[in-house]
């Protein structure tokens, strides 16, 4: 039965490239998941979009001089290409400053005021005398009350990854100024009131038990818990600040609506959006409002309690926006399989010293599908992993290319030079030829159940074993050989590992889609395994802004077994996959932690 699958994935803050870090945490699990459903014949939804107003970017502003928009506008059009360029099949990649972003951010706050769950109280927070204004968080810094660690933000501790109370850091200081006097003083704000949906929330907690990641569930419910136990205070829900999506009520110009409430809000109004763009105004609800959809959010494990916390306690609120039926509700996150983090070389990611790896830096020197494998094939789905160079030119090399590619290149070279260009005719079958056809076969069942439950890692693994077993098949049997003394054999044994590479070609398109799609020109097949992501332009009422979308048009991929027919004309294969020299690895080690051109932005 078709399942409507809504892959919802983390916004990046767009005040600079995207990195690796990206990568692993959330853009290439959720393309794999997306790519997979579709080829299922599911009905997909997979949205995110840039950041545009967290402090993050006007922390860049300010350093460079321009104006907040300037900087967004700039590093999302980089990001749309970034993405494209790597593969990442959104149905609809916008950002948060479009006008249906701020109606609908609104509208929530709204809906949760008139519901009773947003309260105003006075709040203490930091404020500059120098600067004659209230400090967004991200612009102080201090020592983490909590673990200890020196460098923690004013909303978050990358360390031990908790929530910040700015006022309760150590030696609390301006970020860009150390000098700069903060003293506590007293402003107004919203609040949202967890108190009264921590009860729902730990009961939607527990009953997802069995499908959470431990990590992920078990670090929510215990934050939870521990705040009741101590008191839960609720979570301000307005700011001091005068880029983002403003307060919609009457005295309240000088506010905006918390970055993080409005971004998560960004799944909502993102969808929302995608169905304006089909001309379905209406089309969102089978994601939002059937109860048998599956919304799965694709985030790294800093982020964690805004999707499990703060975004579910939104919808509990909220209920049945733009819906009068008492009956529905908004459906709560099916699964959040956030990951770990990606290290680089032993160390952190730290954008200040460029000890980075810069996804559009790398596209221009490494094939996309290389990238993306050894991605995958270290993903921190349990605990955090490392990317080394060494380990990138040893798998791409020793598993992509000797493995994987040079199975396709020999057989499928070898059986358009001396098969006259077609899949080869055969008697019968062995068993031993019939058991890996049918390994392949049974793979679709195997890797198939790893992704759906979002075992990225081991699933690759699983395809991975396969291509291993066929090599060795394929050695074993020495068609190039046999061809002279037994040509019917070797017809049998080509025969046998085409089927299995043209079921390997699906079982991989998800990892690997651009040489999925190679391959299956090189079989003898036209059309697209998948759709075409283009960059297009959309018009709003007073502007018009671009995004990247997904065209399922002429896709016509699917997670089926091969049928590869006998006599099926094939092409001259080209090798898929560029084999890496040693020298790359110094070459990209020097990269790490030296000054990086800061890219122009036109004002």
């Amino acid at each position: 039965m078709t399942k409507y699958i809504n892959v919802s994935v983390a916004w990046p803050y767009s005040n600079g490239d995207l990195h690796v870090g990206h990568l692993a945490g959330a853009y290439i699990p959720a393309d794999i998941f997306a790519r997979y459903h579709r080829l299922k014949g599911n009905q997909v939804l997979m949205v995110s979009g840039s950041d545009s107003h967290g402090t993050p970017i006007s922390v860049e502003a300010d350093k460079r001089g321009i104006s907040p928009r300037s900087v967004f506008e700039h590093y999302h059009r980089r990001f749309l290409l970034t993405q494209q360029k790597i593969g990442i099949s959104y149905d609809l990649f916008t950002h948060t400053d479009t006008e249906n972003h701020h109606q609908i951010a609104q509208d929530i706050f709204s809906k949760l005021l008139a519901q009773g769950y947003l309260y105003k109280d006075k709040q203490q927070l930091l404020y500059s005398e120098r600067e004659k204004r209230f400090l967004p968080d991200r612009y102080v810094e201090g020592k983490c009350y909590i673990c200890g660690y020196e460098g923690a933000r004013g909303d978050q501790c990358d360390n031990c990854g908790n929530l910040m109370d700015a006022t309760q850091l150590i030696n609390p200081h301006n970020r860009f100024d150390p000098t700069d006097k903060l003293i506590v003083r007293e402003s107004e704000h919203y609040f949202l009131d967890l108190t009264k949906v921590s009860g729902k929330l730990v009961d939607y907690l527990e009953n997802n038990r069995d499908r959470w990641r431990p990590s992920v569930l078990n670090f929510t419910l215990n934050m939870i818990k521990q705040g009741v136990e101590e008191g839960l205070r609720g979570r301000a829900y307005t700011r001091d600040l005068d880029w983002g999506v403003s307060v919609p009520l009457t005295g309240w110009e000088g506010k905006r609506i918390y970055v993080w409430f409005e971004a998560v809000n960004g799944y909502f109004t993102a969808s929302v959006e995608w169905a304006k763009n089909q001309g379905d105004p209406d089309a969102w609800k089978q994601w939002w409002y059937n109860p048998a959809a599956e919304t799965y959010y694709f985030i790294g494990k800093d982020n964690i309690p805004f999707h499990t916390q703060i975004w579910p306690a939104q919808l509990i609120g909220i209920e049945q926006l733009y819906e009068d039926d008492p009956a529905k509700r908004l459906n709560l996150p099916y699964d959040v399989p956030a990951n770990q983090f990606m290290n680089i070389e032993g160390k952190q990611f730290s954008k200040s010293r460029n000890w980075a790896i810069w996804v559009p830096d790398i596209l221009e020197r490494y094939q996309a599908d290389a990238i993306r494998y050894y991605v995958t094939a270290t993903l921190p789905e349990t605990s955090d992993s490392d990317f080394t160079w060494d380990g990138f030119l040893s798998r791409v090399n020793n598993e992509l290319v000797a493995a994987w590619g040079n199975l396709v290149n020999r057989i499928v070279g070898f059986a358009y030079k001396r098969f006259e260009g077609a899949v080869p005719h055969y008697d019968a079958l062995s068993p031993a030829d019939q058991a890996l056809i049918t390994q392949s076969e049974t793979a679709f069942d195997t890797i198939g159940d790893l992704l759906e439950r979002v075992r990225l890692r081991d699933a690759l693994t699983e395809a991975m074993n396969l291509v291993r077993e066929s090599n060795a098949y394929l050695s074993e049997r020495e068609p190039w050989k046999t061809i002279k003394t037994d040509p019917a054999e070797a017809a049998r044994t080509v025969y046998t590992v085409l089927r299995v590479i043209d079921n390997l070609k699906i079982l991989l398109a998800p990892f690997l889609p651009f040489s999925a799609q190679k391959l299956h020109e090189y079989l003898g097949y036209d059309g697209q395994l998948f759709g075409e992501q283009r960059i297009v332009e959309y018009q709003e009422a007073t502007r018009s802004h671009e995004a990247l979308i997904y065209d399922p048009t002429h896709a016509i991929g699917r997670w089926e077994k091969s049928a590869l027919p006998p006599g099926q004309k094939l092409r001259e294969p080209q090798p898929l996959y560029v084999k890496l020299e040693p020298e790359i690895v110094a070459q990209e080690r020097g990269y790490l932690g030296a000054e990086r051109d800061e890219h122009p932005i036109e004002i």
